[in-house]
């Protein structure tokens, strides 16, 4: 089959590889019908290079028909069309029963000392092949895929594969009260959900900041506030100033590790890359950093006993933070990797009618054949052409 391969930094080609195969009772086939590209990869475009492999396959935002199911998969049949969550979880172990599936107890990858099991994404999460292909092999299929009507294009369930459930994560995290102000730091596609269900969810006002015009303008077109940081000097004092000089309620800040304008976690990730791989994990788990300035914008600029929720991806392991006045603030602060099946039944009501109060078909700006993937995450990772969110068909 077809699928894009890791080769390198910035160089990921589409290749022959091997049909996935059923392995244990557990496994489904998936025959994938669309794939998308999410901002997490492109940390493995970039930052994350030394945990992946030439020929590692990537992606984990995949939805398809049921090809071939295995023994011990019951609640599947061939034929079903299915989202696959990007985290691998057995929904019955301890964290599972507490909806915890992001740390998935089955799958969790200890050697690593890391959660769940994700697909496609590097050994620290357990080097499952990706969905960026024409076929994926899908362990815990008993519990993980969601399906799926059979009508409507894939745009409207591909999202639950991840960033439609990792901003409705973000967002019940961030607990802005209603008729509050919630400030969303990063209009990429995670952010442009965690704005409209922002406002689903009851904020009087939700205030999107970024700095590319395309995505200023997609959220305008929602009704969010915008702010282009491009324009501002002081961005948190920018935010206290609009929201009765105190701040707004709750801050998500869904950009993460390759933030822009911190230009000494840059220069520290970029020499980590150089080094050759045993040495940069090495520094990467014992030293790395982030950069930082979006998550200290948001910890400034959110009113004091409120509320920054992270769901942008972070990986350093000495990165400083503000501990003295986030304490004398008294800031709440939520994170982590999505419990995608958590959140699904919230959601699917939302996607099911015609109304599509979420907007999840107005995101999508590319549709790609997988071929050109190598050009897609150039375009994504560069914000060529108005590129806000691809989708790859197989």
């Amino acid at each position: 089959m077809k699928a894009l391969t890791w080769q390198g930094k910035r160089d990921v080609r589409v290749e022959d590889v091997p049909d996935p195969r059923i392995e244990e009772p557990t496994d489904a086939i998936l025959r994938i019908t669309s794939t998308a590209i999410c901002g997490s990869d492109l940390h493995l475009y970039e930052v994350l290079g030394p945990y992946l492999k030439p020929g590692d396959v990537l992606g984990h935002e995949p939805m398809g028909i049921a090809e071939e199911v295995g023994p011990g998969v019951t609640r599947l049949k061939v034929g079903d069309r299915v989202v696959v969550p990007f985290n691998i979880s057995c929904g019955s172990c301890w964290m599972c029963a507490r909806q915890l599936y992001a740390q998935c107890e089955t799958t969790q990858v200890t050697s690593e000392g890391k959660g769940a099991a994700l697909f496609g994404y590097t050994s620290l999460y357990g080097s499952v092949p990706g969905g960026q292909a024409e076929y994926l092999r899908v362990p815990q299929a008993q519990f993980g895929p969601i399906k799926v009507p059979e009508t409507g294009p894939d745009e409207r369930w591909l999202y639950l594969s991840d960033i439609l459930p990792t901003a409705w994560q973000a967002v019940k995290y961030a607990d802005t009260p209603r008729g509050g102000t919630l400030a969303v730091f990063g209009l990429g596609p995670v952010g442009q959900f965690c704005a409209r269900i922002g406002r689903h969810l009851g904020a009087d006002r939700v205030i999107g900041l970024d700095l590319v015009p395309e995505r200023l303008e997609m959220a305008r077109r929602h009704g969010i506030e915008v702010l282009d940081v491009s324009a501002l000097d002081d961005v948190p004092g920018a935010l206290i100033d609009l929201v009765d000089g105190r701040g707004p309620d709750a801050v998500i800040d869904a950009v993460g590790m390759e933030a822009h304008g911190a230009p000494l976690g840059k220069v520290a990730q970029t020499a980590a890359g150089l080094l050759p791989d045993k040495v940069a994990q090495t520094m990467t788990d014992k030293a790395g950093v982030d950069r930082l300035v979006v998550l200290y914008a948001a910890v400034k600029a959110v009113r004091r006993g409120g509320t920054v929720s992270v769901s942008g991806v972070y990986g350093g392991e000495r990165d400083p933070m503000p501990l003295v006045e986030m304490f004398d603030r008294g800031i709440q602060l939520r994170m982590g990797q999505c419990h995608v099946k958590r959140w699904v039944d919230e959601i699917m009501p939302l996607l099911a009618g015609d109304d599509d109060p979420l907007g999840v078909e107005d995101l999508r700006t590319h549709r790609l054949p997988l071929e050109q993937a190598p050009q897609a995450y150039e375009m994504f990772q560069k914000k060529q052409d108005g590129c806000v969110k691809v989708v790859l068909a197989p």
